[in-house]
């Protein structure tokens, strides 16, 4: 197809193994900023002393989810790991969802009781075994709020010694403003460790950038200085953003058959972008038109190129 070979010259103009800049959340690609290797240590940190709940808190793109990867990943081997990553869930569908994740398989016909001493028998079966179990949650914000506190009654499950279960809790912010209301005091106490996830810098933008196009095979710059500070102008350090521009800006690029993305590209990868930091600008007729062209001739030369080969 046309489509996999345009991908092919892509990654063959700039000397690219993969592309450097997608946006699946892939830990090949973990860039080790700052702000991601403290909240890893205060993760770890909290974990191995045995806290209840933890929380790590951030804005839409600023990189849970690949932190929250990169977490289980690299758990300890005392570690049984949980994992939920849609948490709209009822009480007893959070439930048993950790019971799956703990490979308790029983008959649907058990009640809510039965469920809750299922899982502390497998709880206090594990601690037994020295295994820790840390329930790690994804997209928090959006669990209800009956859900909330049946997970709270959830880390209720201790024997004398320590916590059978440990929580982890990523989210946006409307986590920690849901948490600051009063009917959650009770939850909010428990939370013994968190880490708020912020925007990168321009330095950081710069060393986030590189390191990804070297991971993909990269070692010659792919983005002029001035490219690199549009990137961190428009996307406001959130590397979800970064991400966006910066293959945008490669696709450009190419189009035009150049070998380095430069400011004028990323003005226009800005313009055909959600949520960047010009939200005044509405992409014109003639400037979709350019992107039209610049991805119909690149296509075209794919095409041309693959009639060559056969």
């Amino acid at each position: 197809m046309v489509s996999e070979e345009l991908i092919m010259l892509y990654l063959r103009h700039f000397g690219l193994q993969q592309t450097p800049f997608s946006l699946t959340p892939n830990t090949a690609f973990y860039v080790d900023l700052p702000q991601h290797h403290e909240a890893l240590e205060v993760l770890t940190t909290a974990l191995d002393v045995g806290e209840g709940f933890i929380k790590v808190t951030g804005e839409v793109g600023t990189g849970k989810t690949m932190l929250c990867r990169k977490l289980m990943n690299e758990a300890a081997d005392d570690w049984v790991i949980a994992y939920i990553p849609d948490p709209y869930l009822s009480p007893l569908e959070l439930r048993w969802a950790f019971a799956a994740e703990l490979g308790l398989k029983q008959a649907d016909m058990i009640d809510n009781q039965q469920l809750v001493q299922l899982l502390q028998h497998r709880l206090v079966a594990l601690a037994a075994e020295g295994k820790r179990v840390v329930l790690i949650i994804d997209e928090a914000q959006a669990l209800p709020d009956d859900t909330l506190e049946a997970l709270r009654l959830l880390t209720n499950l201790e024997t004398e010694q320590r916590k059978l279960l440990q929580v982890v809790l990523f989210g946006q912010p409307e986590l920690d403003k849901r948490l600051a209301s009063y009917k959650f005091r009770q939850l909010r106490q428990r939370v013994s460790f968190s880490y708020l996830l912020r925007g990168m810098t321009y330095d950081e933008v710069q060393a986030y950038v590189s390191t990804r196009s070297e991971i993909a095979g990269v070692r010659h710059p792919l983005f002029s200085p001035g490219a690199l500070k549009a990137i961190w102008k428009y996307s406001r350090g959130i590397p979800r953003l970064v991400n966006v521009l910066s293959h945008k800006g490669l696709m450009l690029a190419f189009g035009e058959n150049k070998l380095q993305v430069d400011t004028k590209h990323l003005r226009y990868a800005a313009k055909d972008t959600e949520d960047v930091q010009q939200h005044s600008y509405v992409l014109s007729d003639v400037l979709r038109g350019l992107l039209v062209s610049v991805l119909v001739g690149a296509a075209a030369a794919a095409w041309y190129f693959r009639e060559l080969w056969i």
